[in-house]
């Protein structure tokens, strides 16, 4: 997830609200097979696998002070490309900056509310700013990823003697050479979600350009979800330690010091980004102090589906659901009736509800809310 500033009002925008939304749409490949105008061959898929973000700037997507405002400047270390199955690679050689589906967005936002005005000063947040949100990970590559090693994982876990409650909490010891490699890959991964949102930002970029030249989009923060990292906490005994934190359906939230965070953010909490659900609000929270010890510095990063998608898509009508959401003032592009269907703003909880559990919870605490005024969706 990555959230933009713009440099713009909501006023600056309404009056090219249809003309933005259908550029963007336009220029964003998005939905499912989406592929890109970029083709990378072997040797140029390694090289992105490596450099993450960092691999994208030097390629001309966005610059250097992008990398400041991404968790790890852009790039996750022990990234092994060789531990990639070429499989996995093939399908992402020509995905690069597109968003996929299910419930990967950008979204044009604007600043509704503010309940930290502190905080969101350091941000450079203020109510009426419009934001750009961008929600994508690594495509076909991470998904075939998670899909190979998960095969591999439930034969080692059981010769192991590890007896799994769930096929899907799958393990290998963590220094065998299978658990080795799934971190290599693993990171892998994280740095096509990177260098995918990297060159997305680039293509928001040259849409707003074209339409409200006034426009500038530098980034507010990038932080990943669905990762393991490995990181130092202090444990129940009071001892610091290297730990694997899983974190599934969460996002790394570091309270105000961190030495990761950058500078501008360090007093004020990392940003947590929290997505909607194509026509809720989103969030920005603040990562709290103390978070470490309850949650190893962790916060949700997003509502959760209330429904399978597919009692969505027996319940409401893509159609439909665009025009209702036109008439509240949110324009949706999407390729697909059938995704915005499953996608529909009631399949998800409540996402205000659960940011509330997460401030009471002293996990992360509430900044800013975001309500949406158009969506790209995959």
């Amino acid at each position: 997830m990555r959230t933009l500033h713009t440099g713009l009002k909501a006023a600056d925008v309404e009056g090219v609200k249809k003309q933005l939304a259908d550029l963007l749409f336009a220029r964003i490949p998005a939905g499912v097979g989406s592929t890109g105008a970029l083709r990378l061959s072997g040797p140029e898929t390694d090289a992105m696998l490596r450099g993450g973000a960092r691999w994208a700037v030097n390629e001309g997507y966005g610059g250097d002070t992008d990398l400041l405002r991404i968790e790890e400047h852009g790039c996750a270390a022990g990234a092994d490309p060789a531990a990639v199955s070429e499989m996995a690679k093939k399908r992402q050689r020509d995905e690069m900056g597109t968003l996929g589906s299910g419930n990967h967005y950008l979204e044009v936002q604007v600043v509704d509310q503010v309940f930290d005005a502190a905080v969101a000063q350091a941000y450079g947040l203020a109510e009426g700013d419009v934001v750009v949100s961008i929600h994508c990970g690594s495509r076909g590559l991470g998904h075939q990823i998670g899909t190979e090693f998960l095969r591999e994982m439930v034969v080692a876990a059981s010769q192991a003697g590890i007896v799994l409650p769930d096929r899907e909490l799958a393990c290998a010891p963590i220094k065998s050479a299978l658990g080795q490699r799934y971190l290599g890959a693993m990171r892998a991964a994280i740095n096509c979600a990177l260098a995918n949102r990297q060159i997305l930002t680039q293509l928001a970029r040259d849409a707003f350009a074209a339409v409200l030249p006034g426009a500038r989009l530098p980034l507010l923060y990038d932080v990943s979800h669905n990762t393991c990292k490995e990181e130092t906490h202090v444990s129940a005994d009071g001892r610091k330690r290297r730990l694997f934190v899983h974190r599934k359906g969460a996002t790394r939230a570091f309270g105000p010091g961190h030495a990761e965070l950058p500078a501008e953010y360090r007093e004020a909490g990392q940003p947590v980004l929290i997505g909607g659900s194509m026509g809720t609000a989103s969030w920005i929270l603040a990562g709290a102090a103390g978070t470490g010890e309850r949650a190893f510095g962790s916060a949700c990063h997003g509502a959760g589906r209330a429904m399978s998608r597919n009692e969505a898509l027996r319940r409401w009508h893509g159609r439909n659901v665009v025009d209702e959401l036109a008439a509240k003032g949110i324009l949706i592009r999407s390729p697909s009736f059938r995704g915005v269907a499953e996608e529909a703003p009631l399949a998800y909880k409540d996402v205000g509800e659960v940011v509330e559990a997460a401030d009471h919870a002293g996990l992360a605490g509430k900044v800013a809310r975001l309500r949406p005024l158009i969506c790209v969706k995959g």
